[in-house]
């Protein structure tokens, strides 16, 4: 009688852990440098542990492409996120899945039509410009902080019609302790300490009404007076499936809600705090794009029309972007078991792909701690392996407010720029802290410079384009 042979599949390489908590003590003193060090030693597929949990950790583009682009519907966002996440924000598109993912994906879209977004281009410069006019020349400022205001102002007011300034602290502080509660839950391997009445939880569950409460305020202020305001609380309110024909319940409206609020100020403010830190690190880069500024705008405030003339600028953000991804890593579950690298990761098993290790990863980037963004030239970003370098995920989950954010980010930064230079304050260590955003910490202190008189040299600003195109800047 023939026998069936059974194929025992062995894991792929990883660290060894600790019996009971795996790797999870690792993990969490230093993630970065946890997740890079399995990079460097076991290649692109690294298996490891958190508590029962098994994680593969893919370290190749190919391989990111695979799960994100090519075959998403064999992956779930992990139950770990899901249940951390789900009971601030809900089932918003950060934690959906599936069919209902899909049409609250329809749902939005239109919210971020590049047209929709460009009438909010005005509005982000503008509030910018008021929070210049209570800068003074010498004045010290936390970055961070200035632009966690800055920016929550902006999306208050395009996604509410609503200016935040009040509450911009008591709300700021509420994101901060949620996020940190978060990103906590979602590394434990437990979650008996989820319901109980500690100290830690009871702070999470305040910090989750302060957001609440005010964002169900402004959603019933808009419901009770039916107003169009042309904000994008007015398109969720309004939005159509076309499919179906359906409208999003309240309960919809308000997780959406909340998921675009929380994560349309703190990621783009991150990338803005590391923006500047990167700058007062390489005065000469931010002369560069100072000049390119000065010599575009002319003393008057930007507008969108202007960014297509201001290419260093968005050279410089998407660096900054490599260097400091402000959504540093992202995770699935496998729903069915997958075939990659030549091992079989078996179904329910957790899919690490970290944006931050493959951003630093020296076989894509040539001196990949290095701030370059000749990188990102014209010339050069299409040599850039696909998904060696993907700030803002990819595929059907990729961030739906990507535009948004870049053209808020370009915008915030020339209006800045034309009128002061920030400089680092000597004798700060700034490292970066990877909760669900990658956050410097502590908050770098900078102090406001006047803008030293800059005679801009044409042929200097069209060549420039030129140096950048550097064969050398990628591999």
């Amino acid at each position: 009688m023939a026998h069936k042979m059974t194929t025992i599949h062995k894991l792929p390489p990883g660290p060894k852990g600790l019996p009971f908590l795996g790797n999870l003590r690792e993990l969490q003193n230093d993630r970065l440098n946890f997740l890079t060090r399995n990079r460097d030693l076991y290649g692109d597929v690294v298996h490891f542990r958190i508590g029962p949990r098994r994680i593969y950790q893919l370290n190749n583009p190919e391989y990111v492409q695979y799960v994100l682009v090519k075959h998403p519907e064999q992956f779930q966002k992990t139950p770990a996120l899901k249940r951390a996440a789900q009971d601030s924000i809900g089932q918003g598109l950060l934690t959906s899945d599936g069919e209902l993912h899909k049409r609250q994906r329809r749902l939005v879209q239109p919210a971020f039509h590049h047209k929709r977004i460009a009438a909010y281009a005005d509005t982000m410069v503008g509030y910018t410009d008021d929070m210049l006019k209570g800068w003074e020349t010498g004045e010290q400022v936390g970055i961070l902080n200035e632009m966690m205001h800055l920016t929550m102002r902006i999306v208050g007011k395009t996604l509410f019609d609503t200016d935040v300034y009040d509450d911009a602290d008591s709300i700021g502080a509420a994101i901060s302790v949620g996020i940190e509660a978060t990103a906590d839950r979602v590394s434990r391997p437990l979650q008996l300490l989820d319901k109980l009445p500690t100290a830690t939880n009871r702070k999470r569950k305040e910090a989750l009404r302060v957001i609440e409460q005010t964002i169900s305020r402004f959603i019933d202020e808009r419901r009770a007076s039916g107003e169009d305001k042309g904000d994008l609380m007015s398109m969720l309110l309004m939005a159509v499936d076309e499919q179906d024909g359906g409208q999003m319940t309240n309960k919809q409206v308000r997780d959406e809600a909340m998921t675009l609020f929380i994560a349309g100020h703190e990621t783009t403010a991150n990338a803005l705090a590391w923006t500047f830190y990167l700058l007062g690190q390489h005065p000469e880069i931010e002369r560069h794009l100072a000049e390119e500024i000065r010599y575009t705008l002319d003393g008057r405030l930007p507008t969108l029309g202007d960014l297509p003339k201001l290419p260093y600028l968005e050279m410089v953000i998407k660096e900054s972007m490599r260097l400091y991804p402000p959504a540093w890593t992202t995770s699935r579950e496998a729903q069915v078991d997958i075939e990659l690298g030549g091992y079989t990761i078996p179904k329910g098993s957790i899919i690490m792909t970290v944006m931050y290790v493959l951003h630093h990863d020296p076989r894509f980037w040539e001196e990949p701690e290095r701030f370059m963004p000749e990188r990102f030239s014209a010339i050069n970003e299409p040599n850039i392996p696909k998904y060696a370098y993907f700030p803002f995920g990819g595929g059907p989950r990729v961030c739906v407010g990507n535009q948004f954010a870049m053209m808020e980010a370009q915008l915030v930064l020339a209006t800045i720029l034309q009128r002061y230079q920030l400089l680092l304050v000597e004798g700060q260590t700034i490292k970066p802290l990877p909760l669900i955003t990658l956050r410097p910490k502590p908050d770098i202190q900078m102090r406001i410079g006047e803008r030293n008189p800059l005679i801009p040299n044409p042929h200097r600003l069209s060549s420039q384009a030129q140096s950048a195109d550097s064969p050398h800047s990628n591999r």
